[in-house]
């Protein structure tokens, strides 16, 4: 078996408790309120949530396959890279995740917004109204917005993210550049394939996805473009470390 990686066992230590907390403080509400990330637009945004997300999880689930991720691809590339890039690749990536997903986000909302302003109604107001309650909306909106509209608008307002997906994307981005043959299978479909091709489809999936609006698997409320942007940004900096490694410009 896979010696577990302090650092890694430090991830998941924290991110363990910080899901009992979810289930032991406020039913739940009280630490989303506080740690999950939401939409800038939100009263209910704070900059701490920028980090804290990274470290909440949806569900039982949600945390057992993020957490089986973090140790499966972790403990290898720590064993390689270091603990500081390891951290450097992991954070990194849950930023780009943060920043590709809430650029999607801007752009359906305020795609919303313009619509809503054309058709005349006062940005000011519709602020506002959003503000009033959780999915709060004015009926009136429908004459200027189809069903989908409206509940993209709506809904941006209100997401909120959790999860160390986008981090561990980023974590999975930097394992297959460094083991492009291993050869990898998903839960329900136990064909192996080899990680240079497995990981580049797995991000396919997600942009087909997030573009469609439909979960390729079927599961919903899933931020397939923070999957996105943390492969990406792992893979970014991965190849710059690369392309750099007898160079004076490493960080490290």
């Amino acid at each position: 078996m896979m010696r577990i990686s302090e650092t890694v066992k430090h991830l998941l230590i924290i991110n363990v408790i910080m899901f009992i907390g979810t289930l032991a403080i406020g039913g739940g509400e009280l630490f989303y309120d506080w740690f999950a990330l939401r939409f800038p637009q939100n009263e209910g945004f704070q900059l701490w949530q920028i980090l804290t997300h990274m470290f909440m999880h949806g569900g039982w689930s949600h945390l057992f396959f993020n957490m089986f991720a973090l140790w499966m691809f972790g403990t290898p590339v720590e064993q390689v890279l270091g603990s500081k890039r390891f951290l450097f690749i992991y954070f990194s990536a849950g930023l780009g995740a943060v920043v590709l997903q809430l650029l999607y986000y801007y752009f359906k909302f305020y795609s919303g917004l313009s619509l809503l302003e054309e058709a005349g109604f006062n940005q000011v107001d519709t602020l506002d109204t959003l503000k009033s309650g959780y999915n709060m909306y004015d009926t009136r909106w429908k004459s200027a917005l189809t069903n989908q509209q409206l509940a993209d608008f709506v809904g941006v307002f209100n997401s909120s993210m959790v999860g160390a997906s986008g981090c561990l994307m980023g974590i999975l981005a930097a394992f297959g550049m460094m083991n492009p043959n291993a050869e990898l299978m998903l839960i329900f479909l136990p064909i192996p394939i080899k990680a240079k091709y497995f990981i580049p489809g797995l991000i396919a999936l997600d942009l087909i996805s997030g573009i469609s609006g439909q979960s390729i698997f079927g599961y919903g409320n899933v931020a397939h473009f923070a999957h996105v942007g943390g492969a990406l940004t792992g893979f970014l900096i991965m190849w710059y470390w690369k392309k750099n490694q007898f160079n004076q410009n490493r960080w490290y």
